[in-house]
């Protein structure tokens, strides 16, 4: 802490190529030290009983007000699927038990890559679940029942036609699956299906 009266001085970040790299990247003028910016990590899972897939409705921006599976930015020192798991509990009150892995999608205008798990509940005879402080609902439906044009963010759509696909692939989940042809690279923001963008 620097004495009274005295004020302490930031080191200023520029933006420069480092030598040896090819992007600009945000370096400390004094010292050189580059502050690196990566995509975040967002988790999730399909959890999916036989009364339905747990949806839950988003209390919180972006997209209040929206469907969307339990899911959110991935913690330091958890593994995917801890994070997955932790994400139902704290969105949905839900125990589950994570299965294979179901997709993964790049975000890329925004700098995230979404991770998405089969699940199921961890009490396939009890099926707890109720709404947490991100939520505003929560919900098993039926894919049927899914407000389609009130799902939250692309990478909701792309997981559950991923899970949709899979069904009936006796002793299979199926392969990983990635972005969609439409949008390989997560460019396109969410528009509501009837507007013509996946």
């Amino acid at each position: 802490m620097a004495p009274r009266g005295q004020s302490i001085r930031m080191p200023e970040f520029i933006l420069r190529v480092p030598e040896g790299d090819d992007r600009e990247r945000m370096m400390c003028a004094d010292c050189g030290h580059i502050a690196y910016e990566n995509p975040k990590i967002v988790v999730g899972a399909v959890v999916a009983a036989a009364a339905g897939i747990l949806m839950c409705r988003r209390a919180i921006e972006p997209r209040r007000g929206f469907w969307t599976l339990p899911a959110g930015y991935l913690e330091m020192h958890e593994t995917v699927e801890e994070g997955a798991a932790r994400e139902a509990w704290e969105e949905a009150e839900a125990r589950i038990v994570i299965g294979g892995l179901l997709g993964m999608f790049s975000i890329s205008r925004i700098g995230q890559v979404h991770i998405f798990y089969h699940a199921r509940f961890a009490n396939d005879g009890m099926l707890e679940f109720a709404p947490g402080p991100e939520s505003l609902d929560v919900q098993l439906m039926q894919p049927a029942d899914i407000p389609w044009d009130e799902v939250a963010f692309p990478t909701t759509r792309w997981a559950l036609d991923a899970w949709q696909d899979q069904q009936g692939k006796v002793g299979f989940q199926g392969a990983p699956v990635g972005n969609p042809v439409s949008d390989p690279r997560g460019i396109h923001r969410y528009r509501n299906p009837g507007m013509g963008v996946p």
